[in-house]
């Protein structure tokens, strides 16, 4: 069992147009890890910023002792990044957080703090949200598929404001996959999970990187990468019409036995074009479903590219 004074903080943060904000996140980062006299290192990840974010971390980390930036060779988007960073962490517990500042460093402690009583994974439940409404509603529709997928215990509410314990992180890098989505494999490798509350700042400066358009993808990447969900949905739509033709191949023949047709050949043209067209679908859906698994599983490349790695 290592000390207080032995163990290691790790902080992983993805970098993207925030120049002007950027360095006081670091300053803030460095300067409570350093009244508290524990030992850490600060991972930043420059994902394809076309500010000068890269610029600043990168001068911050050729005189800072503790700072390492990472140049990717181009944007991955923020679960890429914090991917890269968790790989290159060597802390025995690992911090996640933003470079806006709406997470404030000063409330790592109580994170720390929650961490010590055993818990696996600590994520910041934030008091009050300061994000736009449309952030509020994407948030609560990936917090439903999160709930579906990932069997996110009840009550638990996700933040990229988080503290893990070494072998989560270890079995998080070790998953292989070109789609990684860090909540969710997080929730995977952690058994004792909790929230605590923390701070939630308004930004001061730049925009959310976060529209209507990269929260639908994310919700895409989620679904199509960690669940068979909607090929099960679609096969259940192939069943379902493959029935209701029958049904209605049964009233056609019905009304033609009954009343005669007019049409010759009209009635059998019908049913069986709604019957092969839903076992069609239905048939495409198993073999997605095989093709999905055998795509998890083989999956190996590499999420990121990196160009540069500056520390002192």
């Amino acid at each position: 069992m290592k000390s207080d004074k032995e163990v290691i903080y790790s902080v992983v943060i993805p970098v993207y147009n925030s120049e002007a904000i950027v360095g006081e996140t670091i300053d803030r980062t460095t300067n409570f890890f350093d009244q508290h006299d524990l030992r850490y290192e600060l991972i930043l990840i420059n994902d394809g910023s076309r500010d000068d974010s890269w610029k600043i971390i990168s001068e911050k980390a050729r005189v800072l002792p503790h700072v390492t930036a990472i140049n990717l060779l181009k944007n991955y988007g923020q679960h890429n990044a914090n991917m890269c960073g968790l790989k290159h962490t060597r802390g025995d517990f690992v911090i996640t957080m933003d470079d806006d500042l709406q997470n404030p460093p000063e409330e790592i402690e109580k994170m720390i703090r929650k961490i010590n009583e055993g818990y696996d994974l600590v994520i910041g439940q934030f008091k009050q949200k300061q994000h736009a409404g449309y952030r509020r509603i994407g948030s609560k529709l990936i917090g439903l598929v999160n709930r579906k997928i990932f069997q996110t215990p009840e009550g638990i509410v996700l933040t990229n404001f988080r503290i893990m314990r070494r072998h989560v992180v270890d079995k998080v890098c070790n998953y292989k996959t070109s789609y990684p989505y860090v909540p969710g494999l997080v929730l995977w490798f952690s058994q004792d999970i909790v929230n605590i509350l923390v701070e939630h700042h308004p930004r001061r400066a730049g925009e959310s990187n976060y529209n209507l358009m990269t929260i639908l993808k994310l919700v895409s990447t989620i679904l199509f990468n960690y669940s068979s969900f909607p090929l099960r949905s679609v096969a259940l739509g192939g069943m379902i019409v493959s029935f209701l033709s029958m049904l209605l191949g049964v009233g056609y023949i019905a009304s033609d036995l009954i009343a005669g047709t007019n049409a010759q050949g009209w009635t059998t043209i019908v049913v069986l074009l709604s019957f092969f067209n839903g076992m069609s679908l239905l048939v495409i859906s198993m073999i997605g479903e095989y093709l999905v698994r055998l795509l998890n599983q083989s999956s190996s490349s590499e999420s990121f590219h990196i160009k540069e790695v500056v520390a002192k």
